[in-house]
């Protein structure tokens, strides 16, 4: 999708203060084109081709960094394929001329476990409980917030783990279905309760409010990036964060958030919170048929993000309140 001209017009008369690239959901697997349980297409080899053209237009553009945020290989990957899939993914992001932070998503875990998968990503090398949130803050007046939407999971971690056992539970007691994966006789936001999400733990959540607290005496914007979406508005019911209000009780506590990004509802979506908060969910580079793309580039200005998408990912602009 072309940027509007008004977007243009600004980008003309502003610098930013740093612009990076954004792409979510590739799901690569080296089999045929398949659909989703609702039925739309994807194509599961064509996404590393959305990929590569990615990193060579984040190239082209002399990007300063990259966020992936999940899901790079597919759950239907077979499993004796997974370090291959996995490793030919990350040669086509290491193409980037800048580092390139990742978020774990379901998929992710459905290939490979955590002592796995997180070296592979660069994820807490040095970090012996196998979590994956971490921050960085590439230039003083921002700070970006990564999250592990999968602390609290049925998937990832090893069958008898405390996680694994406590989050069982709690899907027993929220959702009837043998199939966890199943929303069928869930109403509303309850439909979030299924296996392929996750929740944040109280360390994280600890953590959370302590970094909140350092970037707001430090006067920092705040980004959030999490797989899974953090507000209904901008997503489908059964793609949110198990404790997305758990989460956002504490983000609403500070004005220093401005934006959260996210996966995993692969149509993408977007809403401005009560607070003001942005919530941008992007659009799948997996469901993007042969010759479109899904991902983009984001400026950073001091009172707005820019999100210029390329084909299926759509353009938006993100003024701060």
């Amino acid at each position: 999708m072309g940027c509007p001209n008004n977007l243009v017009k600004a980008q003309q008369e502003e610098q930013p203060l740093l612009s990076f690239g954004v792409i979510s959901d590739v799901q690569y697997a080296d089999i045929p084109d398949g659909r989703s349980f609702l039925g739309v297409p994807r194509y599961y080899r064509h996404s590393f081709h959305v990929l590569h053209r990615a990193v060579q237009r984040w190239n082209d553009q002399k990007l300063k960094f990259a966020i992936n945020l999940g899901d790079i290989v597919d759950g239907f990957c077979p499993k004796d394929q997974s370090l291959t899939a996995v490793k030919k993914i990350l040669d086509a992001f290491n193409l980037f001329n800048g580092p390139v932070y990742h978020l774990i998503g379901n998929h992710c875990l459905y290939n490979l476990p955590r002592e796995k998968l997180l070296p592979a990503l660069n994820i807490n090398p040095s970090c012996d409980n196998l979590t994956a949130y971490y921050e960085f803050s590439p230039i003083p007046e921002y700070r970006f917030i990564v999250l592990d939407g999968y602390d609290v999971s049925a998937i990832g971690w090893p069958e008898d783990h405390p996680n694994t056992l406590k989050s069982l539970n709690f899907l027993n007691e929220r959702n009837p279905n043998s199939d966890k994966n199943s929303p069928n006789g869930l109403v509303g936001r309850d439909r979030r309760f299924l296996m392929f999400n996750g929740a944040v733990g109280s360390d994280q959540i600890e953590w959370l409010d302590r970094v909140l607290q350092d970037a707001t005496v430090l006067d920092q914007k705040v980004v959030i990036c999490c797989h899974l979406p953090l507000d209904p508005e901008a997503s489908s019911k059964e793609a949110l964060l198990w404790n997305y209000e758990e989460v956002m009780d504490v983000i609403h506590r500070y004005e220093c958030v401005k934006v959260c990004l996210a996966g995993h509802d692969h149509k993408g979506g977007h809403s401005v919170d009560s607070h003001g908060v942005h919530h941008r969910v992007l659009e799948a580079a997996l469901e993007c048929p042969p010759g479109t793309d899904a991902f983009g580039r984001v400026d950073l200005f001091h009172d707005r993000l820019v999100l210029f998408g390329t084909d299926r990912l759509m353009t938006q602009e993100m003024v701060f309140r």
